[in-house]
């Protein structure tokens, strides 16, 4: 038999929103569980900030923690108001075999803070009367893809992940013991994965439940939220949200790889921590997660599309409405519209998503008029040191949303 350390399970770096320190973390901040007041970060190398007087102070102390004590390799985070940055800060080193400092600007994979993309492109469709919310997504897939009960499960449900259909990732194939770590560094890490083929082994699984009768986060439900959006204007989703965000808001350091494995301009990297050492897993075929969580951007973009899409820039107010049309979780501070969360917090009620992908971890929140954005970029390190990760990611998003609140 194994020992315990060899059977250790390495799901996390696959990217799973309930699963993620991130989504952890959004709930702990609903809740304001944690004192805003941190201890300062020990044995970290932190990046250049620049700091405006508007900014909540101490926020670099509370980033630097964040990677302190070995919990996380890198962090960096931007905070907008109004338009404009009051902060931004970084915090650890992009490389550990460089000990290069992480970068501002850096780009990183932003995992599920795709999906409020996928949900803006499909929300316009209903608004140029190209499909309903409430059409079954049968009528919008290709023929060739089957789900069941596809004739009663709704577009709205596959955005507010009511449909009840099972978490592909959640799969055994998608599990690795440490022994096993080699062979999907040597080969499974670069296979192609097509939406048909992820579709193909959720449904291999029993549903969750019935269509509609409760609230279950599955990356399924995006993944054909993607084929929807092709099956209807004829172009592949990365196509659309690039022509109808990233483009007019000047997105210009957001990208949707496609099979590229590579992540374009600086960035940190990412590793996985095994009882041999580390390996860097920043290079991944990113058609693991396609439509549910292939994002690649930067601090800056992620706050500038999610003030746009707050601010109503992006939808009409009816729309606007439907995205904002919350379902209860589960959580008493938590709800779910259409690709967003929404948040109770100790100052304001926030939206956002949180994000995982391939060893990075990504919290993007805000306010709900697009007035005030953060985005905090990580890359957790050591595993025994993951509940002290979430607090003080947990510090750090308070610090920055609620100020002195």
């Amino acid at each position: 038999m194994p020992d315990a350390r060899s059977r250790r399970r390495f799901r996390s770096w696959l990217g799973r929103f309930r699963a993620s320190a991130g989504a952890r973390v959004a709930v702990a901040l609903c809740a304001g569980t944690v004192a805003l007041a941190v201890a300062p970060g020990l044995g970290t190398a932190p990046g250049a900030h620049a700091a405006a007087p508007v900014a909540p102070p101490g926020l670099q102390r509370a980033l630097d923690d964040v990677v302190s004590d070995g919990k996380a390799t890198a962090a960096l985070a931007e905070l907008d108001e109004s338009g404009a940055t009051t902060w931004r800060g970084t915090s650890g080193v992009s490389d550990l075999a460089t000990r290069a400092p992480v970068r501002a600007d850096g780009r990183f994979r932003a995992g599920s803070v795709l999906k409020p993309f996928v949900a803006t492109v499909l929300l316009q469709l209903v608004a140029e009367g190209r499909l309903g919310l409430d059409d079954p997504v049968d009528r919008h897939l290709p023929a060739a893809v089957e789900v069941p009960a596809g004739d009663v499960i709704t577009v709205r449900q596959l955005l507010n992940h009511t449909g009840g259909l099972y978490e592909y990732l959640d799969d055994a194939r998608f599990d690795h013991t440490e022994a096993e770590i080699p062979h999907w560094l040597a080969v499974e890490r670069w296979q192609h994965h097509s939406p048909r083929d992820l579709v193909a082994i959720a449904v291999g699984h029993p549903p969750y439940s019935r269509p509609g009768e409760g609230f279950h986060y599955s990356n399924t439900d995006y993944v054909l939220a993607g084929l929807v959006v092709e099956k209807v204007t004829g172009h592949p989703y990365a196509d659309e949200i690039t022509r109808r965000i990233l483009r007019p808001l000047g997105l210009t350091h957001t990208s949707l790889p496609g099979d590229n494995p590579f992540i374009p301009g600086p960035h940190t990297h990412a590793y996985l921590k095994l009882s041999t050492g580390h390996v860097d897993i920043t290079e991944i075929n990113p058609t693991v997660y396609g439509a549910a969580g292939s994002l690649i951007s930067t601090a800056a973009d992620l706050d500038r599309f999610h003030a746009a899409l707050l601010g109503g820039r992006l939808l009409r107010p009816a729309e606007q409405a439907a995205l904002l049309r919350t379902v209860d979780t589960g959580s008493p501070t938590q709800a779910y519209g259409l690709g967003l969360t929404r948040l109770r917090t100790p100052c304001e009620p926030l939206w956002g998503h949180s994000g995982e992908a391939a060893g990075f971890q990504t919290l993007l929140v805000g306010t709900a008029d697009g007035r005030r954005q953060v985005t905090l970029s990580y890359t957790p390190y050591d595993p025994a040191g993951s509940e002290a990760l979430e607090r003080a990611v947990l510090a750090f998003a308070t610090k920055a949303v609620c100020g002195s609140a």
